[in-house]
Parts: C-alpha cells; sequence; structure tokens
C-alpha cells in the first residue's frame, strides 16, 4: 500500500486521473464516524494536512485520518 500522501499528489499531478472521480473518507473524533469529501474540495496539502475551506473558513485534516479513498465509489486505498 502506498503512503496516502503519495496516492493525493498523484491523483492532483498525473494527467490520467480526473480528480472529480475520488472521494476520500476521514475519521472525525467528534461525531465517532467516517466522513466524506470529495476530492476538489481540497484547498491543498500543507505539511501533512489537507486543508479545505468551506464558507471562507478553513480546516485542517490530519492525513492520518484519512480511511479510505474511492474512485468511482470503489475501494482504491484503505488504512
Amino acid at each position: 500500500m502506498q503512503p496516502i500522501k503519495n496516492l493525493l499528489n498523484k491523483i492532483k499531478w498525473d494527467k490520467r486521473e480526473n480528480p472529480n472521480n475520488y472521494s476520500i473518507y476521514y475519521y472525525d473524533r467528534i461525531s465517532k464516524k467516517l466522513i466524506k469529501i470529495n476530492y476538489m474540495d481540497i484547498k491543498k496539502f500543507e505539511d501533512n494536512f489537507i486543508v479545505l475551506e468551506t464558507n471562507g473558513k478553513e480546516s485542517y485534516i490530519p492525513m492520518h485520518r484519512i480511511k479510505e479513498v474511492r474512485k468511482n465509489n470503489i475501494l482504491v486505498w484503505k488504512r
């Protein structure tokens, strides 16, 4: 299994990949469940975080909380 950071960079930079096809699931400690985000909702990568922007506010999600990546709803990576 490749590191999650490598996979996320591949999705972003590999011209053969379409980021619109990917969903990322991370574990939210407060709600105690997996939360789905679309790859295109990621604003940037910063160190070991993915940064989302919603209503002008940035949210930082640690990459170690990412549990699954799906392409067209098919599991392609799992921790």
